[in-house]
């Protein structure tokens, strides 16, 4: 059977690839080298260990996140870690271990409500403002601007004032924070977007579009908006730890969801300074690891898909991968002159 010629080789290469290596996420994988294809394994490990256990909190947590007492009695007031309690007790008697697990799925119940709505809500403003301009888009812009000048974790604070008016029930606590998120993560989304949408509405499919009559609406929907955001799934992945952050940050502060309502991590680290201290470390450390590793998580995700998504980056790994490349080709090239 004769070898492949060039030409099928590059036919070959450039056929698009089927099944599951197709799939976004394993493409930028598959995509990745070095350093970089280690950082973003890295960031997917540590982002699946925190879905799982948000996910299937209920039967990985050894007791519910509110339990003061098991089979065997009370716990115990900041009792050290042991065989019943891998990760100790607070001083009110909580499980370390079943409140950082718990505090999993807040957290996430958080980012999903939170990065959602702010992308919706940033998109649709976005491309209204981009496409239509005039007196609404500078209006807009300056609205935005200023909630953007604002630092994050104030205006999470005020907005989280506002929206719960003091309730701090499990739905409750937990809506008033993603929507406290919400609105300092609009700002970043209506940006991206209508800076897109900006430079899209002046392309030529768009203008011919218009030239066979089609609508405003189906234009923005169908032709922009389709075209304008392509960037979303990576500021998605930064904002996702910003708003772990700013969630710790609230609950920290005493504007995050009480302990008898839900599990957050911000508002044991609250609860656990005076225990530092006194040389009781089990109650700050597990819940300030947990914050540390799921921001590290998502922020290695984002910035790995991020450099892989930049056009000058793929250019210079060509450039370093075409080197060697060039340099045997030189060493052939001398050896076969020594040859001669």
């Amino acid at each position: 059977m004769s070898a492949p010629t060039e030409t099928e080789a590059i036919l070959t290469a450039d056929r698009p690839e089927r099944g599951w290596h197709s799939w976004p996420l394993i493409k930028q994988l598959r995509q990745s080298v070095g350093l970089q294809r280690g950082m973003l394994v890295a960031g997917l490990v540590l982002m699946g260990v925190f879905i799982v256990l948000a996910a299937f909190a209920p039967l990985i947590a050894p007791y519910d996140f509110n339990a003061l007492s098991g089979p065997d009695g009370d716990f115990g007031s900041r009792t050290p870690p042991s065989a019943a309690h891998p990760f100790g007790t607070t001083i009110a008697g909580y499980d370390v271990l079943s409140r950082v697990i718990w505090g999993s799925r807040t957290a996430l119940l958080v980012i999903v409500i939170a990065v959602l709505a702010s992308i919706f809500a940033g998109t649709l403003l976005g491309l209204v403002s981009g496409y239509l301009g005039g007196a609404l888009d500078r209006v807009l812009v300056m609205l935005t601007d200023a909630i953007y000048a604002f630092p994050s974790l104030l205006l999470a604070i005020v907005m989280s004032i506002v929206i719960s008016g003091g309730q701090s029930s499990l739905w409750g606590g937990i809506w008033s924070a993603a929507l406290s998120i919400t609105v300092v993560f609009i700002p970043q989304y209506f940006r991206v977007v209508r800076s897109e949408v900006v430079r899209v509405k002046s392309e030529v499919f768009v203008e011919s579009a218009r030239v066979i009559g089609a609508s405003r609406s189906r234009i923005m929907f169908r032709h922009v908006l389709r075209n304008s955001t392509r960037s979303l799934p990576l500021v998605f992945t930064l904002n996702a730890s910003e708003a772990i952050l700013t969630l710790a940050g609230l609950g920290f502060l005493g504007f995050g969801i009480e302990p008898n309502s839900a599990a957050e991590w911000g508002y044991d680290l609250n609860k656990a300074i005076a225990d530092v201290t006194n040389g009781i470390w089990w109650t700050s450390l597990w819940p300030g690891l947990a914050i540390v590793l799921v921001v590290t998580g998502l922020t290695l995700t984002g910035e790995s898909l991020n450099d892989l998504a930049d056009p000058r980056l793929r250019s210079r790994r060509r450039v370093k991968a075409g080197s060697g490349t060039v340099e045997e080709t030189s060493i052939a090239a001398r050896q076969e002159g020594t040859t001669l």
